[in-house]
């Protein structure tokens, strides 16, 4: 059992670690402030576990995934403007994927969920999940791919 101790450490640090960001991140002001009453009168069931209990949906089921129209994309939850359309590209990973955001428009944290350290990114002014940062993205522009559920945006042309 003493030579199996270090390995549950290993283990369950993450796990409690995550427990304390996701107390911390809940406890954050954001500019826009609304009780989770609030956000379930206005977003739907899947919206609400995706943008307010940093939940995901399906691969390939998204709306966005596959759409490459002119526009800007907003957080679902309080309408900020956060990418543009020139930043998308096809990751084929079965989410939107971007290169890039718009500046100063997502906050980027760190999340142990499954089990080790993800960039989570959530918007700056309402603190909605939108989906994690990973350093696949392509390499001739940042190198970054912002892989982010399509349920948490949406899309207006220009």
């Amino acid at each position: 059992m003493n030579k199996l101790l270090p390995y549950f450490i290993i283990f369950l640090f993450p796990i409690f670690s995550s427990c304390q960001n996701n107390l911390d991140l809940k406890e954050k002001e954001y500019k826009i402030n609304k009780s989770n009453e609030d956000w379930r009168e206005i977003l739907t069931p899947l919206e609400y576990h995706v943008l307010r209990n940093a939940g995901t949906e399906k691969p390939y089921t998204g709306l966005y995934d596959k759409h490459f129209k002119k526009g800007v994309y907003s957080c679902k939850g309080c309408g900020e403007v956060l990418y543009k359309s020139e930043n998308k590209y096809n990751s084929n990973c079965g989410w939107p994927s971007f290169d890039d955001a718009i500046a100063n428009k997502i906050e980027y944290g760190v999340d142990y969920k499954i089990g080790y350290p993800r960039i989570e990114l959530k918007c700056k002014s309402c603190g909605s999940h939108l989906g994690h940062m990973f350093n696949d993205g392509p390499k001739h522009t940042t190198g970054k791919r912002h892989c982010i559920n399509s349920i948490a945006l949406n899309f207006k042309p220009i």
